[in-house]
């Protein structure tokens, strides 16, 4: 059993009824984790000593206690391109972000498109991993509908591209699209300007919830804003790197212009801008870092469209809190509670009696400066070096289960998640 004493625990449910909708109401609880992993206690002043158990105690000394940050959009390179990342490395870099669970895309190599394949990569990701996570599928141009009705269930998704992207996954057939669509529980797209309007109007043909992914422009704010507004059945995601950086960043320096290439590309202070107003108006529902990671040989050489993002990306956005941009309620609803709902993950997102007890410790007051020595990942690198962070990763907790504390590793206690 872990019993953390002294957190600070941001409740949302009474912001509407005090009209306090600016403003984070936080409480000062105990919270209880039973051996199973699951919250079995959050009330003030829980006893730590029992007849039969030994409890593990952690104070969070009045810091927040969130709930772990799940990352609906990682390609974690394994298997295939594991010398940029692998399920280990990438996972212990989420642990060291707050992240306890994230969900992989599918174009690895092979590309994540048959059920065979699916279960190689299951088998060769298990016991790797810090922290817990979930698959999507690929659609395939050959039309791999059949393979897609045969594991929807079981699946975070299909990803379809309908732009060009890393993994040669472009599918053009109107056809096949229609067919993946018609087959598909949910639908995530890599859509880029019209594409955008085209992947919403296939959404509304065959009633499939659509995903939009990595969304980058204010018109393409605007097409998912009116999607809505029409009972479309959409959801919008939005990376760190599309907050934080633009075409200026990139044209800074020689360097720049080479690392900070990533498909959609950055793109104007202006689309920042649009990009933080459909956070703060429910327009964008997730955050997702899109953490697609290659060496430094390999994006200094030419061209190389990917960037690491998992380590960084709450404490990012903790400066996005800290900056009145977003409050910090919103913040867990975009990186915790929605992606939950969204993918329908059993058992997470939220602190509540009965959820596992998935927890990041933050400490909001400790903030510093992101360097490329301290990486974790495989790659070595970080887009955010020289940025401030809003505050500092703690401690991630996984079902109870400490993975990482100051600086320290612990055991590996990853699991495949499953969906309701």
């Amino acid at each position: 059993m872990l019993l953390i004493k002294n957190a600070k625990v941001v409740v949302g449910e009474y912001l509407e009824a005090l009209s306090l909708l600016e403003k984070d109401l936080t409480i000062i609880t105990d919270i209880l984790i039973n051996d199973e992993g699951f919250i079995e206690k959050i009330e003030k002043n829980i006893n730590s000593h029992t007849n039969n158990n030994t409890i593990q105690i952690i104070d969070a000394n009045f810091n927040y206690v969130i709930p772990g940050i799940i990352d609906p959009h990682t390609h974690m390179r394994d298997p295939g391109l594991s010398y940029k990342e692998d399920f280990l490395s990438g996972s212990k870099a989420c642990a060291k972000g707050g992240i306890t669970t994230f969900l992989d895309m599918p174009n690895t190599i092979p590309n994540t498109v048959t059920e065979n394949i699916l279960n190689e990569k299951r088998e060769n990701s298990k016991n790797r991993s810090y922290v817990d996570y979930g698959f999507h599928f690929g659609g395939s141009r050959k039309d791999n509908s059949i393979e897609i009705s045969k594991v929807k269930n079981s699946v975070a998704s299909t990803k379809l591209f309908l732009n060009m992207s890393t993994g040669d996954m472009l599918v053009e057939n109107i056809e096949t699209i229609e067919n993946i669509f018609k087959n598909s529980k949910l639908i995530s797209v890599h859509a880029e300007d019209e594409k955008v309007d085209n992947a919403i109007e296939f959404a509304d043909k065959f009633k499939t919830p659509l995903y939009l992914c990595h969304l980058s422009k204010r018109t393409e704010v605007e097409s998912l804003r009116k999607a809505k507004q029409n009972g479309i059945k959409i959801y919008g995601e939005v990376t760190p790197h599309h907050l934080f950086l633009s075409q200026e960043d990139r044209n800074d320096s020689t360097t720049k212009e080479l690392l900070l290439r990533m498909k959609p590309e950055l793109k104007s202070k202006d689309d920042n801008l649009a990009l933080w107003e459909a956070l703060k108006d429910g327009t964008i529902d997730t955050i997702g870092t899109d953490h697609a990671p290659h060496n430094l040989e390999e994006k200094m050489k030419s061209p190389t469209f990917g960037i690491p993002g998992v380590e960084n990306s709450l404490e990012l956005m903790l400066l996005g809190v800290k900056e009145n941009r977003i409050t910090l309620y919103k913040l867990i609803e975009l990186m915790c509670k929605n992606p939950a709902k969204i993918f329908n993950i059993s058992k997470k997102g939220e602190i509540k009696i009965g959820n596992y007890g998935d927890l990041v410790i933050i400490d909001t007051d400790n903030v510093y400066t992101i360097n490329n020595k301290d990486v974790i990942s495989k790659c070595g690198w970080t887009p955010y070096h020289s940025m401030k962070t809003g505050g500092t990763v703690i401690s991630t907790i996984l079902r109870g289960n400490i993975v990482y504390n100051n600086n320290s590793f612990y055991d590996i206690k990853g699991k495949e998640i499953k969906y309701l």
